[in-house]
This record gives C-alpha cells, sequence and structure tokens, in this order.
C-alpha cells in the first residue's frame, strides 16, 4: 500500500491564507494592472490633464491676488484646500463611476463568481483609483510649487503630512464612492448622484472660503463627512501655522483629522464589501444583457 503523498509547502499555501486575504492579494495585482492599462488610454489621459490643467489655470489668475486682510496670496490660500479636493473628487467620483461602468458591461457579474470576489474586486478598484488620484495630485502640486513658492518651505513634516492625509482620504472616500454608486441604476443615474454629493459636501466643507463664515449647524454636517478633514489637514501641511487663526478653535487639529479619516476608512471598508454582495447577488447574465440593449436602444 502506497503511503499518503504529502503536499508540498507550495500547493498548500495558497489554500493555507484566509480567502479574504487572498483575494486581497489578488486585487493589489488587478489594481496596479488596471492603473498601467490606464496610462495608455486616451479618453483617461485626456481627462486626467485638462481637469489637472484648468486647476493650474485658475491659480494661475489667482497668483497675484492676496486674501482680504492679509498679504496671503489666494493661491497659496487656494492651493491646499483644491488639493483635498482633488483626493475626494476622485475617491468619490471615480470609484462611483467605475462601479457603475462595470455593474453594465458584466465586470461585477464575473467577480460575483469568485470566492471573496467583491473583496479582491473592492480592493483593485482602490488601488488603480488611487494610483491615478495620486498622479492628477502630483500634476497640481507640481505646477503650484512654480506659481506659489510659498508652499516650497512647507519641510519634511508637510510633505509627510500631505503623504498620509492623501492616503488616509483616499482609503476613507473610495469605499464610499463604492457604496454610493450601487445605490445608482445607471451610469448617468452615477455621474448625477456623485457630483451632486461631492458638489453639497463643497460647499459645506470650508474649501474655497473659511468653514467659520458659515452657520453652526452648517459647520456641523462638515465636521462629519472627510471632505473637511481633508481640506483642514492639506492646509495645516502647507500653509504657515498663524493660518490657523481662521480655523475652528485657531488650531489645525491634527488628531482629529487622523481619527475621522481612519474612522471613515474602517467603515467603508468593512461595510463596502457586503453591500457590494448584496448588490451582485441581483445581477445575472439575463440583467446585464437587458441593460445592453436598452443602451443600443438609446443609441439607436
Amino acid at each position: 500500500m502506497n503511503p499518503t503523498p504529502r503536499a508540498t509547502p507550495s500547493s498548500t499555501l495558497p489554500a493555507a491564507l484566509p480567502a479574504t486575504l487572498h483575494a486581497a492579494r489578488l486585487g493589489l495585482a488587478r489594481g496596479w494592472i488596471e492603473f498601467k492599462q490606464s496610462l495608455t488610454n486616451p479618453q483617461e489621459i485626456g481627462f486626467t490633464l485638462v481637469t489637472s490643467v484648468s486647476i493650474v489655470v485658475v491659480l494661475y489668475f489667482q497668483r497675484d491676488a492676496t486674501l482680504p486682510g492679509t498679504d496671503m496670496p489666494l493661491a497659496a490660500a487656494s492651493l491646499p484646500s483644491i488639493l483635498g479636493l482633488i483626493v475626494a473628487f476622485n475617491g468619490l467620483v471615480g470609484a462611483v463611476g467605475a462601479l457603475a461602468v462595470e455593474r453594465e458591461d458584466g465586470t461585477l457579474l464575473r467577480a460575483k463568481a469568485l470566492p471573496q470576489g467583491m473583496v479582491g474586486y473592492l480592493v483593485g478598484r482602490v488601488v488603480s483609483l488611487s494610483l491615478g488620484a495620486v498622479i492628477s495630485l502630483l500634476i497640481v502640486l507640481v505646477a503650484g510649487l512654480f506659481m506659489v513658492p510659498q508652499v516650497s518651505g512647507a519641510g519634511l513634516g508637510g510633505w509627510l503630512t500631505v503623504a498620509w492625509v492623501t492616503a488616509l482620504g483616499l482609503v476613507a472616500t473610495l469605499p464610499l464612492g463604492a457604496v454610493i454608486g450601487s445605490l445608482a441604476r445607471s451610469p448617468q443615474g452615477a455621474a448625477g448622484l456623485s457630483m451632486l454629493t461631492v458638489g453639497a459636501l463643497t460647499a459645506v466643507s470650508g474649501i474655497f472660503y473659511p468653514i467659520s463664515a458659515l452657520a453652526g449647524w452648517l459647520q456641523g454636517i462638515a465636521h462629519v463627512f472627510p471632505l473637511y478633514w481633508l481640506g483642514l489637514g492639506m492646509r495645516s501641511a502647507l500653509l504657515p501655522d498663524a493660518a490657523a487663526a481662521v480655523e475652528i478653535g485657531g488650531s489645525w487639529r491634527p488628531v482629529e483629522t487622523v481619527v475621522v479619516l481612519v474612522a471613515w476608512a474602517v467603515a467603508g471598508l468593512l461595510l463596502a464589501p457586503p453591500i457590494l454582495r448584496r448588490m451582485a447577488r441581483r445581477e445575472s447574465g439575463s440583467a446585464v444583457q437587458a441593460r445592453r440593449d436598452r443602451a443600443l436602444q438609446r443609441i439607436g
């Protein structure tokens, strides 16, 4: 009687890994591949360049203006907040748009068929969209350094703050975007819903003017969502300490910034996979085909 052959370590390793961690590892690889593919897509590259250049043009026209009652250039005050808005915009709108499109073309249906497929899908989307957001951020930041020399004095601590605010902001907003995208019925509805969400949050989050000028109840709403904290974190990194005087409490509140962004990141990463799984359970080949037929009818 032949002894039962032993499994080699290499053959047992994937099985020994927890299914969720294995799916997350595959998602990391997928996200990197999708990002590299996006760099060869003229439409995606064109959108990134157009939006980034538009922001740079706004900063260019602000370079000689100053904030009322101060000698601080308006562009220096605007640039950090705009960087925070770029992070939130790419996180929310990017995730909503990607989810809507990939729901239409059957990508979610294919992910649904894999063990822990929604986890791998979500991680892949977080990675690819985060890398795309970093490209937009760098374009605006590098251009801003030439037009707003005051920002170049941030120092090592300031640039490290930019890095961790960006990382936490993306992880906090991308899963939230996926949840919002799961509520939309079509790419058109997803686009409208995401722009409405970002526009409403931008209006109350002190991105373009001090939040202290708003009513107290609006300030309370802004404090709940990550966009205000993204702008505050970027301003704390790139503006002088004296600029904190116009903030609530006259402080940059770094601890609160970390706590809120981490809370959103944890909540999003815990809630998004089951919500996506629930949405994917309603997906079927016939549903995908029906949406394609409706889209062709609209085109025709």
